[in-house]
């Protein structure tokens, strides 16, 4: 994260709060506390109303005025349930991103929706937290178009080592599933997240032709109104 970025989840992080401590600050950013500590003095020096100190907390001595944003009610819901599902359900660093989105969201609504925010009657409970530990690479890889090897088990326990080519996540409320294209069965297979024993990245890119896309993979099923994960292997 750019430090311009850094300051500016800071000022919304305080804005959303009533106190926030430097170490709250830190576990969210990621950085040490003596970087926190750093960037509330220039925050302060260049003019942020910020009241505290170190090993007590930090508040804003007045609001910051930011135009506010027109959220419906069940707008408002919608965000909060899906933020907290991906809290529940996704990697940690997607965790960190659901949180400092809402932070930014109560920080700039008006007050009579930000009370209706902060009476959130909604919840998605972290319980049985499914295991995600693949899920930042993976997305990682999506993006930058690079393939993958992974030791994969199969539902009837047969081991595989494959090298594909990632295209795109899907959560099913029990499981993440990996659409890819499969260089040994030179053909689309779907991987569930939870079956992957290994993974690592060969630093090899590639580019989809027609008939490998993830516009392809889909074709079959828009209109059908289902879509069902292919495990074959």
């Amino acid at each position: 994260m750019r430090r311009a970025d850094r300051l500016f989840q800071i000022v919304q992080f305080l804005r959303s709060r009533r106190l926030t401590t430097a170490q709250w600050l830190a576990e969210r950013l990621q950085v040490s506390v003596r970087t926190i500590y750093r960037d509330i003095q220039d925050l302060s020096l260049s003019g942020v109303p910020l009241e505290g100190e170190a090993g007590v907390g930090y508040v804003l001595r007045q609001p910051m005025d930011l135009p506010p944003l027109m959220f419906e009610r069940e707008e408002i819901e919608a965000l909060l349930i899906g933020a907290q599902m991906v809290k529940a359900w996704a990697d940690p660093q997607l965790r960190r991103a659901a949180e400092s989105a809402l932070a930014k969201i109560h920080g700039v609504l008006p007050n009579a929706l930000r009370d209706e925010f902060n009476r959130n009657q909604l919840f998605a409970p972290e319980v049985n937290r499914y295991p995600v530990h693949w899920l930042a690479q993976v997305r990682q890889a999506i993006r930058q178009r690079r393939k993958l090897q992974l030791g994969y088990r199969d539902e009837n326990g047969q081991a595989s080592l494959r090298r594909i080519w990632p295209l795109g996540l899907f959560f099913w409320g029990q499981t993440w599933t990996l659409c890819s294209w499969c260089e040994l069965r030179n053909d689309f297979r779907n991987f569930r997240i939870d079956r992957v024993e290994q993974l690592n990245d060969t630093e090899e890119t590639f580019e989809t032709a027609e008939g490998q896309r993830l516009a392809d993979y889909l074709a079959p099923y828009l209109g059908k109104g289902a879509l069902a994960p292919d495990y074959r292997s």
